[in-house]
């Protein structure tokens, strides 16, 4: 197999395009273009090639965060070739380049290049693993169930996108070109790993990660379609002899979520996430163990605007299905004037916060009233959990695991295979 190419959505349903060309690039014709331009959809397609190796473009405006607390613009600086096609009434900004060159920002994006170079080889082998599987399955996304009157299941997965194969967002993989490519560590990374994926059953492992599993990753289900894998199986973020409780039962998620027990990920060595995390994740420092209240007022409110439909006073928000880390797959909604159950986990996380929850690992105290007061969530975790838990991993790396170790720990019945060097 050779090092495949791969193409990725910086900008999407934008009305129209700014970049700057550094160096000359051609179009389809040939016709030489520098300097910086606008394009509008009257002008599209285009499709831009560099004509050597070191010239190079910048988007600006580019959007990150869609939609999470940390939403903001940047201008962003990439390699390899600029295409803008129509997108409805919008255009869309897509970068093609090589794999490697697009795990090299992917590492750089996700976290901090100053990340235990093991952690880094890790985090380089399941960007890669989890690259091809979605290339590889592009296309064939799972029917989504039909919401009825009174139950809602959505989920969110890489499939939503025809004209590429990931965008550069949270949805699928951090991306930002070659903008936050500051450290050498980090090329040396994938350089060392090349080509290495995870496999299992003869396939490429669909290796799913987050911020921080709080002490316990996920199943797949939880979070996406009914498919089940044998490398995203529940894993305490601890070491091998260390008891798994059963998160899915109500009893045993009150009792995990409202202590704190010990897990790689449940660290706060400030120098360690300065490491890992970028700056506007920083501020975030309350992901092992956290808690949200809202008023009645302010819940009845959020929950109408979340999900357009008008729930009246809010009366209770019940657990119906929880996954392995005690994530919610399903939570039912009890209003005064409609009950509905929602799922799946980013869903709830949606549902239930300006921008998103941390994780839908959490449990309910209601206060006094009729209809209650208010509501706490007391929760655990960032993120969906499934996979690599990026701190959990972190702190391994720096207490000296080798990154086979740390996938392995992770990924259980999985195994290293070299597609290409």
């Amino acid at each position: 197999m050779k090092q495949p190419l791969v193409s990725v959505g910086i900008i999407q349903h934008a009305p129209h395009i700014d970049f700057t060309l550094h160096g000359i690039f051609r179009t389809d014709t040939g016709r030489p273009v520098s300097g910086t331009h606008r394009v509008t959809l009257a002008e599209s397609p285009l499709t831009l090639t560099p004509a050597d190796d070191k010239a190079c473009f910048t988007l600006h405006s580019v959007t990150i965060g869609k939609a999470f607390h940390w939403q903001q613009q940047e201008d962003q600086t990439f390699t390899g070739s600029l295409t803008i096609l129509p997108d409805g009434d919008g255009l869309t900004a897509i970068n093609r380049l090589p794999a490697e060159d697009y795990l090299t920002s992917v590492i750089s994006s996700e976290m901090k290049a100053t990340s235990a170079p093991e952690f880094l080889k890790a985090h380089a082998v399941i960007a890669r693993s989890w690259l091809l599987a979605q290339m590889e399955k592009r296309h064939h996304a799972e029917a989504q169930p039909q919401p009825t009157s009174d139950i809602l299941i959505r989920w969110y997965d890489r499939e939503d996108h025809e004209l590429f194969d990931v965008c550069a967002d949270d949805h699928c993989q951090r991306y930002q070109g070659i903008t936050k490519v500051t450290n050498p560590a980090v090329e040396e990374a994938v350089r060392a790993t090349r080509g290495q994926v995870l496999t299992a059953d003869g396939k490429l492992c669909d290796a799913r990660f987050s911020k921080c599993c709080g002490g316990i990753s996920e199943t797949f289900s939880t979070c996406w379609d009914e498919h089940e894998y044998s490398y995203l199986q529940p894993v305490r973020d601890l070491g091998p002899d260390a008891p798994l409780p059963d998160l899915s039962r109500e009893e045993e998620a009150e009792r995990w979520m409202r202590t704190a027990p010990d897990a790689f990920c449940h660290t706060r060595d400030k120098h360690l996430l300065a490491q890992v995390l970028n700056t506007y994740d920083l501020p975030t420092t309350d992901f092992y163990r956290w808690t949200v209240h809202y008023t009645q007022s302010e819940l009845a409110t959020l929950v109408r605007e979340r999900s357009g439909l008008d729930f009246g006073d809010i009366l209770d928000l019940v657990p119906v299905k929880r996954g392995a880390s005690g994530r919610l797959s399903l939570l039912r909604i009890v209003g005064t004037r409609r009950t509905l159950t929602v799922g799946k986990e980013l869903e709830i996380r949606r549902w239930l916060s300006p921008t998103h929850l941390y994780s839908s690992a959490f449990v309910v105290d209601k206060e006094a009233g009729t209809p209650p007061a208010g509501f706490t969530l007391t929760g655990a975790g960032w993120g969906h959990g499934v996979g690599l838990c990026q701190i959990g991993a972190a702190v391994m790396g720096q207490q000296g695991y080798a990154y086979d170790a740390i996938l392995l720990h992770y990924y259980r019945n999985a195994q290293l295979t070299t597609l290409y060097t």
